[in-house]
C-alpha cells in the first residue's frame, strides 16, 4: 500500500551562514511537509527573493555580508507578505540584537533551539499551514 505525500505548507528561504544549520534546518522543514531553499549570504538570498516567491523567511541577524535586519527590510520591500512572516534566529540574545529585531516587529528563537518549536512558530507565521496541520 503506498502512502500520500504530505502537501507542501509553504515554500521557506532559509539564511544562514552556518553551512550545517541550513543542511539540518532543510531536512527538518522537508519532514514537517514544507519545501525550503537555503541561501548562506544576504547577496545569495536576495538572488533567490528575485527569482522566486517565499511563503516565510527564516532569517538568521548575523550575516557576514548584509545584517539580518537589513535583508528583512529588502526581502519585504520585494516581498511585502514577507514582513509578517519572517522568523529571525541567532545565538546574539544581547540587548543591541534584540533592539534590532524587535524594530523588525518579527518572532525571534534563540540558538540553539528545539526544531519542533521552530516548526511550530513557521506553521504560526502561515495560516495556510496551521489550517492544514490541524
Amino acid at each position: 500500500m503506498r502512502t500520500t505525500p504530505k502537501p507542501e505548507l509553504g515554500r521557506i528561504l532559509l539564511v544562514d551562514d552556518e553551512p550545517a544549520i541550513c543542511r539540518a534546518l532543510q531536512i527538518a522543514f522537508k519532514r514537517a511537509g514544507f519545501e525550503s531553499v537555503s541561501a548562506e549570504t544576504g547577496e545569495n538570498a536576495l538572488s533567490l527573493l528575485r527569482a522566486k516567491r517565499f511563503d516565510c523567511l527564516v532569517l538568521d541577524l548575523l550575516i557576514p555580508d548584509l545584517r539580518g535586519d537589513v535583508l528583512f527590510e529588502l526581502a519585504a520591500s520585494q516581498q511585502p507578505h514577507l514582513r509578517h512572516q519572517t522568523l529571525f534566529i541567532s545565538g546574539d540574545a544581547s540587548p543591541k540584537a534584540l533592539e534590532l529585531i524587535d524594530a523588525c516587529k518579527c518572532p525571534f528563537l534563540v540558538k540553539p533551539f528545539d526544531l519542533s518549536e521552530l516548526i511550530d512558530q513557521v506553521k504560526r507565521l502561515l495560516p495556510r499551514a496551521a489550517d492544514a496541520s490541524a
